[in-house]
């Protein structure tokens, strides 16, 4: 039975003896693991090579009982299809006193664990997928709401575009804002970018803005004026993902209304105002046509240096001056 992963809270994983979490969000299915497992006290945990190496060690946990024990709960880390024999075979088996939670990365529609999770009504399957903008800025607003503390939209806007779109880094940079302020110590922009290493990553962030703004020489600046090596293409070509998903939504907003102003003043989350300018320019340089073909090809150029790393941060610079120098407008 297929649940989505913000029903969680609504649903009594006590009533399913098998659940299986999946998907590339990280940072949110800790987050869903950690609920759980504060509910429960006799907790064991498996990675799945533990249990293809010994299957018996699972297979004796759940068919033992104990007069003893409360109820057991397994958790089983990075599980993928090799184990679906094992969690097949257990399932014909009368488990009354035990939970297995399998957590397992990304499983593709042809994966049998998954299909065996989706279709199984006794079982639960919850996909965790990656967050976007808006859902981390919806959790900026919650963690702030809940923490009463009072931030502007752009402050928040500001934190949720530079945290490379994962909800780990953004709490923990939200935690550092929640520590700063109960010192008693207000809190400005500047302090932000300072606090949250954020200005460290801003080379990052211009660079990519002055792609897609297709302002050529200033890239070849920025490119000379950064030491970016090996290790910061990962972070380069995600911040470039997500700020042509970002353009995507704005530009297709602007196809509709054809009114730039309206585009940027209704964008959500706000768009910050020294962002404004740059954004225009942007929206006017790529079609949506144009943009889902660089999020493509921004997708495939992650594998592929991923498979070069030594010569990676070349492959990277050669994308982005060839992406600025292409005829793209809207």
């Amino acid at each position: 039975m297929i649940i989505k992963s913000f029903e969680l809270t609504k649903i009594n994983t006590n009533n399913h003896k098998m659940i299986l979490f999946y998907g590339k969000n990280e940072g949110f299915k800790n987050e869903a693991i950690s609920l759980i497992l504060n509910e429960k006290e006799n907790i064991l945990k498996y990675d799945e090579k533990e249990i293809l190496d010994n299957p018996e060690i699972l297979f004796n946990k759940v068919l033992t009982k104990s007069l003893f024990e409360s109820e057991k709960f397994i958790l089983i880390k990075r599980a993928t299809d090799k184990i679906f024999k094992i969690i097949e075979e257990i399932d014909t088996k009368a488990i009354d006193d035990i939970t297995i939670l399998i957590n397992s990365e990304n499983l593709d529609k042809k994966s049998k664990l998954r299909a065996f999770f989706e279709k199984k009504k006794n079982c639960i399957c919850v996909p965790f997928y990656p967050d976007n903008e808006q859902t981390l800025s919806n959790l900026a607003h919650k963690f702030l709401r809940e923490k009463n503390i009072s931030l502007s939209s752009s402050n928040i806007n500001i934190i949720v575009t530079k945290c490379g779109g994962n909800r780990e880094n953004l709490l923990n940079e939200l935690s550092k804002i929640e520590h700063y302020i109960k010192n008693g110590k207000k809190i400005s922009t500047e302090n932000i970018m300072k606090l949250t290493n954020i200005s460290e990553n801003y080379s990052v962030s211009e660079l990519i803005d002055n792609c897609l703004a297709k302002n050529k020489s200033k890239i070849i600046k920025i490119l000379n004026e950064n030491n970016f090596n090996n290790e910061d293409c990962i972070l380069i070509t995600r911040t470039f993902l997500n700020k042509s998903k970002k353009i995507l939504i704005l530009s297709n907003n602007y196809q509709n209304n054809n009114n730039i102003d309206l585009t940027i003043s209704s964008a959500k989350p706000p768009i910050f105002w020294k962002d404004k300018e740059i954004t225009k320019q942007q929206i006017f340089k790529w079609s949506p046509e144009n943009i889902r073909e660089l999020i493509y090809k921004l997708n495939k150029l992650e594998l592929i240096i991923k498979k070069n790393v030594n010569n990676s941060i070349n492959l990277v610079s050669d994308f982005i001056l060839d992406q600025a120098s292409k005829k793209t407008s809207n």
